[in-house]
Parts: structure tokens; sequence; C-alpha cells
């Protein structure tokens, strides 16, 4: 997928309007910009940042739910999926960064784009006072059940999680079978033939009835 088929993409499948595409753009130039001074990305990712980081966020909406009424992106980083997400939909998005650094690029992004629907919250998860919600996000912020464990208050009974994950996504849903309920399953990523997505519903701590 290429920069042009990227936004081609967002457009055709999402409805994504061209405005949206102007502020999208301006994330990428902050996030570059930023970057010079902090490791927010890979150099090797900028060439292919439409594919690489707003598509491959952008796509977690094909398995949220619609009436999800917000959002919760744990170790948001440089914006991913979180700020890309927070465009596209209209319901109170908090994300969650720990890294004062991180945080403070976060607040300055959101305030620049005027996210009006976006929370920065600059401390640990654990230290998170925030009530359930309806979707759950991270990106490459914590094996499966260190994530589980410190997502599940936040989580209710409709709650749906989605994770994207490198080649390790089945595995790591092999190692939580023992000590996790839910329905899970794993969606192949758009951007990455060897990522994946894991979604689950009805998380809950426990081992399955044998």
């Amino acid at each position: 997928m290429k920069e042009a088929d990227a936004k081609a993409w967002l457009v055709d499948t999402l409805d994504v309007s061209r405005e949206t595409l102007e502020k999208l753009d301006a994330l990428r130039a902050l996030v570059i910009e930023a970057s010079k001074a902090q490791n927010l990305i890979s150099a090797a990712s900028i060439e292919a940042f439409w594919v690489r980081h707003i598509v491959d966020s952008a796509q977690l909406l094909l398995h949220s739910p619609s009436s999800a009424d917000s959002w919760l992106d744990l170790g948001t980083g440089a914006g991913f999926p979180g700020v890309v997400i927070a465009m596209l939909v209209d319901t109170p998005v908090h994300l969650v960064e720990e890294r004062r650094k991180r945080h403070e690029f976060l607040s300055a992004t959101v305030a620049a784009l005027g996210l009006e629907t976006v929370t920065v919250h600059g401390c640990r998860v654990e230290a998170l006072n925030l009530g359930t919600v309806g979707v759950i996000s991270a990106r490459a912020f914590a094996p499966l059940p260190k994530l589980l464990s410190l997502g599940q208050r936040f989580s209710r009974k409709g709650t749906v999680w989605l994770l994207p994950k490198g080649k390790s996504a089945k595995e790591e849903l092999e190692s939580i079978t023992d000590a996790w309920q839910g329905v899970f399953h794993v969606e192949q990523s758009i951007t990455d033939p060897e990522s994946a997505i894991i979604v689950a519903r009805g998380v809950r701590a426990g081992a399955k009835t044998r």
C-alpha cells in the first residue's frame, strides 16, 4: 500500500473528509518534527507514515462498534492509534501516556489540532482515575497478560478490546487461556501481512471451567 492508496482507503472505506485528511497530514508533520528531538517513531517508517501509522491505526474502526460511547488508548506514545482515532470518531477519547516528554507532545498536538473530545492523562495506567469505556486499545504497549490486567477495571460487559500485535498474536492468546475468560479472536492487519489485531469482548479474569 502506497501513500495515495492509504488516503484512498481512508476515503473509500471510512468516508474520511478532505478536512480530516488535512488534519491527519498535520499530525504527520508534527510527529516527524518532534521526532528530531525525541524517538517518537523509527526513521524507517517516515516514508510509509500514512500506511504504518495512520491507516494502521484507523483500521481498528473496522472492528469497533459504532455505538461505543468512549475510547481509552493505553500507552499512546506518539499518538497511535489514539490521536488518529480521535480525528475519526465523535466520542470522547482518553489517551494515557506516563512518559513526560511524550505526554507533553500529545497535549501540544491535541491542542494544535483542535481535538476537543480528547483528554490526555499524564500518568501510569495504574493511577488513572476513569470509569469504564466502550473501547480499549493499545499498540505496542505491553504483552497481552499485562494489558488485560491493567485495563480490566475500565472494561464492562460490552467493552471491545482492540489490540494490534505482531506475529506473536496467537501465541499471546494461548498464554492467557488459564487466566482470562472472554470472546477472543484474531483479525489480519491490512497494513502488514505479519501483523494482526486481537479483538476481545466480555473480558474477565478467571480460568475457564473445564
